[in-house]
């Protein structure tokens, strides 16, 4: 299999002028490149500019996926709507998450390499459609984004079993934080024992935004709707991120190691439902089998000796095919003769069988294999 890169760039809050579209394609000359996107595979080669670079200058989103087990995700908004600080809590020890200020933004990086995966068909264009509302998410104040992170580093054994989680919980998912934690490689299981609680809220009420914007001084209520006039479109973001909802730490809020207990309980009970229903397949497969040999063995019982010369027939043909026809006919034929009670002249038409056809090894291994067949 030959490598495989696949990169797409797309820019929210901006257009891509003819100028900046010049200097992408001097980039590449291979790229679909659009008025608010660029994107292109490799099978040889790579590209030829750096990918934060590109996010500074002209994009607000990125996914990069490589066959040799890398992905990366990087999302630049605002600093308005986030300080690198907001996502301390929940990112720890993890060295695959870099925030960086870059000037009046900051850039979400989430590179990771080295895992263990087999989607050999994953080509890497799926994730942008899916990933791209997190940054909306992320501006009106939902960190559960950094929740899904804090997640991995749990799953890494990167969290002492007593920390507990950053949010009292991260449900209910939306399916933007599902393909995250798909393109996380996160255990679907760990997902759900986090999901059963619901996160913090991520806007606060009305009364809430009432009482804080009284509280504010006049002299920066006015400030603030000067630069709605304006038309500073950041200021609803830094009101979100300066009013959002702070949970504090609680007893309700659970530890690393209950997260992880509770995703065992769940894998186990999820193994045991999916035995149980593959028991019940198998009976149900069982039980259809055996209405078809019923059904076969009435009709072979109305044909009689036709289906002994059929038998002969098939065995004339000498071939592979023949002999396995032969020997399911006789197995069918067997059973009848259980279930008739008429063994002993089963056996002795066999026997004759084995008789004329002797020097035939690999039916005789056919009639052999019968023999050792259990009568049910």
């Amino acid at each position: 299999m030959s490598e495989h890169q696949y990169y797409e760039f797309l820019a929210i809050d901006r257009v891509l002028d003819a100028a900046a579209r010049e200097k992408l394609r001097a980039i590449s000359s291979r790229a679909r490149i659009t008025a608010t996107s660029f994107s292109n595979h490799y099978e040889w080669g790579d590209l030829k500019a750096d990918q934060r670079d590109m996010m500074r200058r002209w994009f607000d989103l990125h996914v990069y996926v490589a066959s040799f087990n890398v992905r990366r995700f990087m999302i630049r908004m605002p600093r308005t709507a986030l300080e690198p600080s907001d996502a301390t809590p929940f990112l720890g020890k993890l060295d695959c998450v870099d925030i960086a200020i870059s000037g009046d933004d900051v850039i979400v990086d989430i590179n990771l390499y080295d895992f263990e995966s087999d989607d050999y068909a994953d080509d890497g264009s799926k994730w942008m459609a899916a990933l791209a509302p997190l940054r909306t998410d992320l501006i009106d104040g939902d960190l559960r984004l950094f929740y899904l992170l804090w997640l991995m580093a749990v799953q890494a054994e990167l969290v002492p079993g007593d920390a507990l989680e950053p949010l009292p919980g991260i449900g209910p998912m939306t399916g933007a934080l599902d393909s995250l934690a798909d393109f996380l490689l996160l255990d679907p299981d760990l997902v759900q024992a986090a999901a059963e609680r619901q996160g913090a809220a991520v806007k606060p009420s009305e009364v809430e935004l009432r009482g804080s914007i009284e509280a504010l001084p006049n002299a920066e209520k006015v400030d603030l709707l000067l630069r709605v006039v304006e038309g500073d479109g950041g200021v609803t973001a830094e009101l979100r991120r300066r009013f959002r909802t702070r949970v504090a730490r609680s007893d309700g809020q659970r530890s690393a190691a209950s997260l992880l207990a509770r995703a065992g309980e769940i894998a186990a009970a999820r193994e045991a439902a999916e035995a149980a229903a593959a028991e019940a397949k198998r009976r149900r497969r069982m039980q259809q089998e055996k209405r078809e040999r019923q059904a076969r063995l009435k009709t072979l019982e109305s044909r009689g000796d036709a289906v002994w010369k059929q038998v002969e027939t098939e065995i004339a043909r000498r071939n592979p095919s023949g002999y396995d026809a032969a020997a399911a006919l006789l197995s069918d034929l067997r059973a009848l003769a259980h279930q008739t009670k008429q063994m002993a002249a089963f056996d002795r038409r066999i026997a004759a069988i084995r008789t004329r056809h002797d020097s035939k090894r690999k039916f005789i291994e056919r009639l052999d294999a019968l023999k050792r067949q259990p009568l049910a």
